[in-house]
């Protein structure tokens, strides 16, 4: 009986400075995001619930609605289209960051396309419906969600601007500045569907190009 109690005791200890843990990573992100009162950001952080997710898992599919906003933890996951069953691979999320279908999210219409994890991951997460509720109820709270919409969105225009106006080498270094780990860690075929460059030429880039 007294060890089971210690090992209870145990587990639960762990798990809170676990999730103290989370926390605190989660509320450094959003506060270099915009800065609010802290004990609001701790109620809204509070109610993220933990989601693990084992590698090759399609979190979210097309013709599903996305009923989650993700906060990465751990692990790596891609969004891709299919077309005759060949992935076009839209974007990678990892730590920290948000995950997810956002327009699927915030329309709450079914997604065109899939997400799906790489690697074993690890997730706060937190319902559409409870997302809305605490945006009515705490205005810093969507001010918040706002200022995090606009940093996606300029990332958007960024992307689009690098394929219409960098070259295949253009692409390639800028990608390697910005995440040299995932050349590493995702697999290169992915790599070259995301930044539009033909393996052929992704495998000579690699070979010649110092990352």
């Amino acid at each position: 009986m007294l060890i089971r109690k210690v090992s209870l005791f145990l587990h639960t200890t762990f798990h809170t400075q676990d999730r103290c843990v989370q926390a605190k990573t989660m509320k450094d992100f959003l506060n270099k995001i915009h800065s609010i009162d802290q004990k609001i950001l701790e109620e809204y952080i509070s109610q993220w619930t933990e989601y693990k997710a084992p590698r090759k898992t399609i979190m979210t599919a097309p013709g599903e609605t996305e009923r989650y906003m993700y906060f990465v933890l751990d692990g790596i996951q891609k969004s891709y289209y299919l077309k005759k069953d060949k992935q076009h691979v839209i974007a990678f999320t990892y730590p920290p960051s948000f995950s997810g279908i956002p327009e699927s999210f915030l329309t709450q219409t079914p997604s065109k396309y899939f997400i799906e994890t790489i690697t074993e991951s690890s997730f706060l997460r937190i319902s559409f419906e409870k997302h809305q509720q605490l945006m009515q109820e705490y205005r810093e709270i969507e001010t918040l969600f706002r200022k995090a919409t606009e940093l996606v969105l300029i990332g958007m225009v960024q992307r689009h601007y690098e394929l219409m106006a960098f070259d295949i080498n253009e692409r390639f270094k800028s990608f390697a500045q910005r995440s040299p780990h995932l050349f590493s860690l995702v697999a290169h075929k992915d790599l070259a569907s995301y930044l539009r460059i033909d393996s052929t030429n992704f495998s000579k880039l690699f070979n010649t190009i110092k990352i």
